[in-house]
C-alpha cells in the first residue's frame, strides 16, 4: 500500500453552516478531536496539548475547584466542556 503525504497550510479557514444540533452531532461522532465554533460559524479544531501544558492546566483545574469548594462560589468546568455562548459561539473553557 502507497502512503501519499499532505502538506497543509498552518490555518486552514473552514466555514460551514451547520445546525447546533449537527454541530454537537460532529462533536460526538468525533469525541477523539477538539471542536469549537465561533459567531460567524468559523470552525475551530482544537490541536492536544503537551505534558507540561497539560500538568500545568490540570493544576489550574484543581486550585480553581478548591477554592470554589471552599468558597462556596461558583462552579468549575474543565477544558472538555463546550458551552454556546449569547453571541452564538460554541467555545470551550480555557480554565
Amino acid at each position: 500500500m502507497e502512503t501519499s503525504t499532505i502538506y497543509l497550510p498552518p490555518r486552514l479557514e473552514l466555514k460551514i453552516n451547520l445546525t447546533q444540533e449537527q454541530f454537537w452531532q460532529l462533536c460526538q461522532e468525533n469525541n477523539d478531536l477538539r471542536f469549537e465554533r465561533t459567531a460567524t460559524g468559523e470552525l475551530i479544531i482544537m490541536p492536544p496539548t503537551g505534558g507540561n501544558t497539560s500538568e500545568r492546566n490540570a493544576d489550574l483545574t484543581y486550585q480553581l475547584k478548591a477554592w470554589s469548594r471552599q468558597n462556596n462560589l461558583g462552579k468549575v468546568f474543565d477544558s472538555n466542556g463546550c458551552f454556546q455562548l449569547p453571541n452564538g459561539s460554541d467555545r470551550s473553557p480555557d480554565a
